[in-house]
């Protein structure tokens, strides 16, 4: 059984960095492609960043409101990825996950391409 493990998450100021990790579970970690979503309260859940599972080069998609600001990054020997978010807004106040796809999808952004799921951790961004 797969296993995803988010921390880092917290209370963050507007224009404030976290970074997010996600533990998981495994040795097939280098064959997942990684996404990270968020998800606020009335909100449906959206895709935020991905990266590619390692052998096929390095291909990353993010949310548009987050480019330039999120970066999603993994490595393959600690089998954990990260989400680098920098200036942060309220708007980026939600709940985290964590996903991990099986599939061989180069980068999934829907929830439904991915297999494995975190349980989550809460941004909170605010003055």
């Amino acid at each position: 059984q797969v296993q995803l493990v988010e921390s880092g998450g917290g209370l963050a100021q507007p224009g404030d960095s976290l970074t997010l990790s996600c533990a998981v579970s495994g040795r097939t970690f280098s064959r997942y492609g990684m996404g990270w979503f968020r998800q606020a309260p009335g909100k449906a859940r959206e895709f935020v960043a991905g990266i590619s599972r390692s052998g096929v080069g390095t291909y990353t998609r993010y949310l548009d409101s987050v480019k330039g600001r999120f970066t999603i990054s993994r490595d393959n020997a600690k089998n954990t990825v990260y989400l680098q978010m920098n200036g942060l807004k309220p708007e980026d106040t939600a709940v985290y996950y964590c996903a991990a796809d099986n599939t061989g999808v180069v980068v999934p952004s829907v929830p439904s391409d991915y297999d494995y799921w975190g349980q989550g951790t809460q941004v909170t961004v605010s003055s």
